[in-house]
């Protein structure tokens, strides 16, 4: 491995892409897929880095809407592979950082814009143009040496509690870069304190809007969105208009969703269903809405509602937006069993309070602070 890496710092060299980090080598990871190599991206003057669940799932966005070589399902939103890998590799660049493989060497240095990254999980082709085109100009190579827990990787780190104290989002924080969460969900006046606790751990940003009742006006939702995105959200939580849904006014569903998609484009918004209140048939309503719109995940449940996440649900979910659009199980996932069920029946993202417990396979105290 450690010849391989060489071998990438010397072409990256001669291509002038490398960053200036220093390689270094220790094992660790989660098996085959955290012992790769990993690059960060970043634009040369503001000095950004671009963690990978935004880039891949920017990539992945745009891919869909009609460009050459679409994803496989594994690049979903949350899809283990290319988190894991990224992740694990974080700690030794100090900032967020995607994965690399030998391929996507080959095709920065032969013009091919298309590449094979060597995860396990990852086997699909994706535009190394992409990269570039979301504003990466630099890449450095390194070593993972931090071990990441794959379902760690797909887990949103949920305080949502109106009590919620300072100090409680500190830990919520420390938490999420310790286990290696893709997100804390905090409530917006939160945001900018995440923001600054989380800076280069990679771990993202995520609030909510419209919560928990969706019943605020697409105006002011989408006005809620651009206020915690100035304040570092990276990803959006979005209630929809239930109601509207559930008397049949599809177009203030659809307009609802668009204003928060129009404020957000360049995160990722998930768009909150709130199951336990609808049929089926407003389920699928709602789930081909916030496709058609651009969303990034649909996702069950507030968490306030009359019930949350069920994997009936979840597959019904999958099976209307398809294998490319992610889905986020939300709401009663407090243990192992029920987090590796939501995964199996199609999500890709599971937001809960009860992370640790989750990750460690230990008895959680009842998730409290959804």
């Amino acid at each position: 491995m450690k010849a391989i890496v060489d071998a990438v710092v010397k072409v990256l060299a001669e291509r002038g892409l490398l960053s200036g980090e220093k390689p270094g080598h220790q094992s660790g990871g989660c098996g085959s897929c955290a012992s790769e190599p990993a690059v960060r991206v970043t634009t040369g003057t503001a000095g950004k880095v671009f963690g990978p669940a935004w880039t891949y799932d920017k990539a992945q966005s745009e891919l869909s809407r009609g460009a050459s070589a679409p994803p496989d399902p594994c690049l979903r939103p949350g899809g283990p592979g290319l988190e894991c890998r990224a992740r694990a590799a974080a700690s030794a660049c100090g900032q967020s950082v995607a994965p690399v493989s030998p391929q996507t060497v080959t095709a920065i240095r032969e013009g091919d814009h298309t590449y094979d990254p060597s995860c396990p999980h990852c086997n699909s082709k994706v535009g190394s143009r992409e990269l570039r085109s979301l504003g990466a100009d630099r890449i450095g190579v390194c070593h993972p040496t931090k071990s990441c827990n794959d379902i760690a990787l797909m887990v949103d780190h949920t305080m949502l509690k109106p009590g919620a104290t300072q100090e409680e989002i500190a830990k919520l924080c420390e938490e999420a870069k310790a286990y290696c969460f893709a997100s804390v969900c905090v409530n917006p006046t939160y945001v900018s304190l995440c923001a600054q606790l989380l800076r280069g751990s990679g771990v993202k940003v995520c609030t909510v809007i419209g919560f928990p009742l969706g019943s605020t006006t697409p105006t002011v939702k989408a006005i809620e969105a651009r206020d915690a995105i100035a304040n570092g959200a990276e990803e959006i939580d979005m209630v929809i208009n239930v109601g509207a849904l559930k008397s049949g006014n599809d177009a203030l569903v659809r307009d609802d969703i668009q204003a928060v998609r129009d404020a957000t484009r360049g995160r990722i918004l998930k768009v909150i269903l709130e199951t336990a209140l609808l049929n089926k048939d407003e389920k699928v309503r709602a789930c081909r809405m916030s496709k058609e719109v651009g969303a990034d995940f649909v996702k069950t449940s507030t968490g306030f509602g009359p019930g949350g996440a069920t994997a009936d649900d979840v597959r019904l979910m999958r099976e209307t937006v398809g294998p490319l659009m992610g889905v986020k199980a939300s709401g009663g996932i407090r243990d192992t069993s029920i987090a590796q069920e939501m995964i199996k029946a199609g999500a890709t993202r599971l937001g809960t309070s009860a992370s640790v417990a989750i990750v460690t396979d230990k008895k959680s105290d009842g998730g409290k602070g959804y």
